[in-house]
């Protein structure tokens, strides 16, 4: 997706205006700076997936956990106290397999103490056939997780793929997505980042 230089300098000076406000910025102004695909951030408030917002309030997750390649069990809490982008997706899934490499370069950019993408194939996908999609699609920055009997993806409500969830540092749902979407995209970064940069 192209973006005009304008467009451009307005997202970062939102996103820098939000991270250098008040502590407790409503999330209102993180939606703001949406623009393509990021636009399918949809609130779950009342059960509404049309409204294209983050949540009114952060959302507990329910516990669950998942594997990973060596088949030894992870928790969520695993990565309480950062951002964490949680994607459910498949390999059968086409829309899951064009977002894996975006989301491969999001991690790239800004994963790290404070943030971290989590890609979790739910379902059937056998290991041989997760483990050689990475490696034709040189995915070298995600790791492998597994939900194969959909325990995860059921607690957490996850009716379709692929689904996008963003959690806060406590662990918290703040805002979801159905469908795959451009997340090494400027505004996706843009978001990302103000969020990051929040001091709630």
């Amino acid at each position: 997706m192209l973006y005009t230089a304008v467009g451009a300098t307005a997202i970062l000076v939102a996103a820098l205006a939000l991270a250098n406000g008040p502590a407790r910025a409503d999330f209102a102004d993180v939606a703001a700076l949406r623009e393509g695909d990021m636009r399918k951030v949809a609130a779950l408030r009342e059960g509404d997936m049309r409204k294209l917002n983050f949540h009114a309030a952060p959302m507990p997750v329910p516990a669950a956990q998942m594997i990973d390649a060596d088949d030894q069990p992870h928790d969520l809490s695993d990565w309480q106290g950062k951002w964490v982008v949680l994607n459910f997706w498949a390999t059968w899934c086409a829309p899951c397999r064009h977002e894996m490499p975006m989301l491969d370069r999001l991690e790239a950019e800004l994963g790290g103490e404070n943030f971290a993408v989590l890609p979790v194939a739910t379902g059937r996908n056998p290991l041989p056939g997760i483990t050689r999609f990475y490696e034709e699609t040189a995915l070298t920055n995600l790791p492998i997780l597994r939900d194969p009997t959909q325990a995860m993806s059921r607690a957490m409500g996850v009716l379709g793929l692929p689904v996008t969830i963003i959690l806060n540092p406590q662990g918290q749902e703040i805002a979801r997505m159905t469908g795959d979407a451009e997340w090494d995209s400027l505004s996706a970064f843009a978001i990302l980042r103000a969020l990051i940069e929040r001091e709630d």
